[in-house]
C-alpha cells in the first residue's frame, strides 16, 4: 500500500507538472526508495529468491524452473513483471533470462504480456524520473554512447529514431526511454513508442522459451546461436552502425531546420491580430510604398531594427510576397514557439557567429524565388539610434545578385523601447518601402559602396525624428521604468549601476532624485543631457576612455549559466554558475556546466558583439549553441555589450594599423 501511494503521488506530480522544488525532489526520492525496498522484499520472499537465483545461476533444469514458476501462482506473474521493470531501470541487468523464463513457464501469449507489463512500468518510471530530476540522471543513461542525442532531439523523426535505437546493439532500454522522455514527448505518445519499440525484442526472448517448451531445446538453441551471431556482428560493426545513424539524424535535423514557405492563412491571421493589438495599445502606423507596386521576387528586404515587433511593421508591407524572415535562434529552442514562427516563414540564425545552416537557408530562399527579409543590425537598438552592421553582411548582399529593397522604420523605438515596460500610447510608427539596389547595380558596385548606401538608407535617430513630429506625445504610467538597465553611470557621482526609476522619475542611490522624463522622452532638469541617447553616448565614451587607459582592463562578474532547453518546453534551462571575465583576449567562463567544472573560452577574434537583454543577461552564440549568462547585478548587462564593442573595435583598429604599417614597409 505504501509503495502504491508513493508511486501514485509521483505520477500525479509528474503529470500535473508541479514546480520541482528541492523538498518535492526529496519526497520523490524517499518514495522511490520505499518502493524499491518493498519490491526487493517481495522478490526475496515466498520462494522468489530461489527462482531468481536459478534463472541467473542456471542451477536447475528447464522443467524444474517451469515448475517453480508455476508453483508460485500469481506471485510468479508478478515476479516476471517486476524483474522486467527492473531490467529497464537498472540497465546492467540482462533482460533475456527473464524473457526466456516467461516463455518457458507461461507460454508465448502470457509470457509476452507479463514482460510487456514490466517494461511498461519501467518505462513509466523513467519518464517520471526525467520529469522530476531532468538532467541529473542524464549521465547515468547517456555515458559511453557515440550518438548525437542533441541533433536527434532537433529532428522531426524522433519516433522513428527511437524505434531504430531498439534494434541497435549495446543500447539499454533505459537509455532509449530517457532519450524519448528528454525530447518533450507527452506521456501517451512516449509510452506507446517505447513499448512498441521494445516488443520485438521481448517477442524474441519469450519465443525462445516457448519454443523450448513446445518443440525442443535444439531448435531454440539454434535460433539463439543465430541471434547471438547477429548481435556479435552488430557489436563489431557498432561504430559503423552508429555513424550511419548519426548521419541519418543529422539529415533529419537539417530537414526539420530547412526554411519553409510562409503559410498564407497563418500570416494573414497573424497580421490581422497584430494590427488589432497595436491599435488597442494606442500606436498609429503609417506605411508608404514609394515603389507604387509589389516588390520583385526573388529579392532581399533590409529593415532597420529599433523595436522587438519590427517584423510586424515590415511584414505588413510585404506579406503578399510571403517573405522568409531571419530570426534569432534563441526563439527556436522552444519547440512550440519554433513551430509557430516557422509556419510564418521564419528560420533561425545564430547572431554574430558563423552559421552555415542559416546561410544555406538564405540561399535556398533566393534560389526558390522567394523574398528574404532581414534586420542586418542583428539586435535591437539600445538607445534609439542605428547600430552598426557586421561586415560580412555587405559581402553577402554583393553576392546575392538579386534586387535589394529597404524598409526604414521611424518612431518604432520610442513606441516600444528595448528597455521599456510595454508599448506607449500616443506613439507613431512610420514605415517606408523603397528600392535600394537593382541586381545590375550590385554587379558594378564595390562592397564599400554597398556599405555606404545601406548604412545611409537604414540610419535612424528616433530623437531627431521626434523633433519633426511635435504632435507626438507618449503616455505610460511607467515611462522611465527600465532606463536603469541601459543608463548605468550617474552624471553626478559617476557611480556604476546606482540608478533606479519610478514611474517617470530617475534616481541615484547615492545622489537621490536626478531628473524625470516628460511625454516626449526629454529630461526635465538637473542632468546635462536632453534625452537618453545623449546620456548613453556619454557613458559609452567614459567607458572607452577607461578601457584605453587600462591595458589590463577586465570586466568580471559572478553569473548563472543557461543553455538551450533539452525538451523544448522552454527556451533555456539552468546549467550552472561561475565567473565570467571579459578582457582584451576575449570572454572566459569558469564554473559548472551540467554539474561538471569547466572553463569556456571565447577568443576576441570570434566575438563581434556580446548580445544583451536589458536588465536580463548577456549572451554569445557559437555555432548552433547559445551561452546565456545572467550576472548578479543585472543592470550591468549593457556594460558587457559596450565593453565587448569597444574592445573589439580597438583590437580591429590595432590590427588594421599593423597591417597598414607592414604594407608600407
Amino acid at each position: 500500500m505504501v509503495a502504491y501511494v508513493s508511486t501514485t503521488l509521483i505520477l500525479i506530480t509528474s503529470m500535473l507538472n508541479i514546480k520541482k522544488t528541492t523538498k518535492l525532489k526529496i519526497y520523490v526520492c524517499l518514495g522511490l526508495i520505499v518502493l524499491l525496498f518493498l519490491l526487493t522484499l517481495f522478490l526475496c520472499s515466498g520462494g522468489n529468491i530461489d527462482l531468481i537465483r536459478s534463472v541467473f545461476m542456471e542451477e536447475h533444469t528447464d522443467e524444474e524452473l517451469r515448475e517453480k514458476l508455476l508453483d508460485l501462482g500469481f506471485r510468479g506473474y508478478a515476479t516476471v513483471a517486476i524483474l522486467s521493470m527492473l531490467q529497464v531501470v537498472f540497465t546492467f541487468l540482462p533482460a533475456e533470462p527473464v524473457q526466456v523464463l516467461a516463455g518457458l513457464g507461461f507460454g508465448f501469449p502470457i509470457g509476452l504480456l507479463c514482460c510487456a507489463i514490466g517494461v511498461l512500468l519501467g518505462n513509466s518510471l523513467i519518464f517520471i524520473l526525467y520529469r522530476i530530476y531532468g538532467d541529473r540522471v542524464r549521465e547515468f543513461f547517456f555515458k559511453n554512447l557515440n550518438l548525437d542525442f542533441k541533433r536527434a532531439a532537433e529532428s522531426n523523426r524522433v519516433a522513428l529514431i527511437v524505434f531504430v535505437l531498439y534494434f541497435l546493439p549495446a543500447i539499454p532500454y533505459g537509455m532509449i526511454c530517457f532519450f524519448a522522455a528528454s525530447v518533450g514527448m507527452k506521456y501517451p505518445r512516449y509510452i506507446t513508442i517505447t513499448l512498441l519499440g521494445s516488443i520485438p525484442s521481448i517477442c524474441i526472448g519469450v519465443a525462445l522459451g516457448h519454443i523450448a517448451l513446445v518443440a525442443s531445446w535444439a531448435l531454440a538453441l539454434a535460433i539463439f546461436v543465430i541471434l547471438l551471431v547477429l548481435v556479435v556482428i552488430g557489436i563489431i560493426k557498432k561504430d559503423a552502425l552508429f555513424a550511419k545513424l548519426n548521419a541519418y539524424i543529422e539529415k533529419a535535423a537539417r530537414e526539420k531546420n530547412n526554411v519553409r514557405r510562409c503559410n498564407p492563412v497563418v500570416i494573414n491571421l497573424a497580421f490581422a491580430i497584430s494590427q488589432i493589438i497595436i491599435r488597442l495599445r494606442g500606436v498609429k502606423v503609417r506605411s508608404v510604398n514609394k515603389l507604387g507596386r509589389q516588390i520583385d521576387s526573388p529579392s532581399i528586404v533590409l529593415c532597420s531594427h529599433g523595436s522587438f515587433i519590427d517584423f510586424i511593421y515590415a511584414g505588413a508591407m510585404i506579406r503578399k510576397k510571403r517573405p522568409n524572415f531571419i530570426v534569432a535562434r534563441l526563439y527556436f529552442y522552444h519547440k512550440w514557439l519554433a513551430a509557430l514562427i516557422r509556419s510564418v516563414g521564419c528560420f533561425p540564425k545564430s547572431m554574430f557567429t558563423t552559421d552555415f545552416e542559416s546561410a544555406k537557408n538564405s540561399l535556398r530562399v533566393l534560389r526558390n524565388g522567394g523574398v528574404l527579409a532581414m534586420m542586418p543590425e542583428a539586435r535591437l537598438s539600445t538607445a534609439g539610434v542605428f547600430e552598426d552592421i557586421q561586415p560580412g553582411t555587405y559581402s553577402f548582399l554583393k553576392s546575392a545578385k538579386v534586387p535589394i529593397y529597404s524598409i526604414k522604420l521611424s518612431g518604432n523605438y520610442l513606441a516600444d523601447p528595448k528597455w521599456g515596460s510595454g508599448m506607449r500610447r500616443g506613439g507613431l510608427v512610420e514605415a517606408e518601402l523603397d528600392i535600394l539596389f537593382t541586381a545590375e547595380e550590385l554587379k558594378i558596385l564595390t562592397v564599400e559602396q554597398i556599405k555606404e548606401r545601406v548604412d545611409a538608407r537604414l540610419y535612424f535617430n528616433d530623437f531627431e525624428w521626434l523633433k519633426a513630429h511635435p504632435e507626438v506625445h507618449y503616455r505610460n504610467k511607467k515611462l522611465a521604468h527600465g532606463l536603469e538597465n541601459i543608463l548605468v553611470r550617474c552624471p553626478k557621482c559617476l557611480g556604476y549601476c546606482t540608478l533606479t526609476t519610478h514611474h517617470h522619475d530617475v534616481f541615484c542611490q547615492s545622489c537621490g532624485k536626478l531628473t524625470s522624463l516628460d511625454d516626449r522622452y526629454n529630461f526635465t532638469a538637473d542632468v546635462p543631457f536632453d534625452h537618453l541617447s545623449e546620456w548613453y553616448e556619454w557613458q559609452k565614451q567614459l567607458l572607452a576612455d577607461e578601457i584605453e587607459g587600462a591595458p589590463e582592463y577586465a570586466l568580471t562578474s559572478h553569473v548563472k549559466l543557461r543553455l538551450p532547453s533539452l525538451d523544448g518546453k522552454t527556451m533555456l534551462r539552468d546549467a550552472g554558475e561561475g565567473v565570467c571575465t571579459l578582457n582584451r583576449q576575449g570572454l572566459t567562463y569558469e564554473g559548472t556546466v551540467d554539474g561538471q567544472e569547466k572553463t569556456l573560452s571565447f577568443p576576441m577574434a570570434e566575438i563581434y558583439r556580446l548580445l544583451f537583454g536589458a536588465g536580463e543577461n548577456f549572451e554569445i552564440y557559437m555555432g548552433n549553441q547559445i551561452y546565456y549568462f545572467v550576472p548578479d547585478e543585472k543592470r550591468s548587462c549593457v556594460l558587457w555589450y559596450l565593453a565587448s564593442m569597444i574592445l573589439k573595435d580597438t583590437a580591429q583598429q590595432k590590427s588594421e594599423l599593423t597591417t597598414s604599417a607592414t604594407l608600407k614597409i
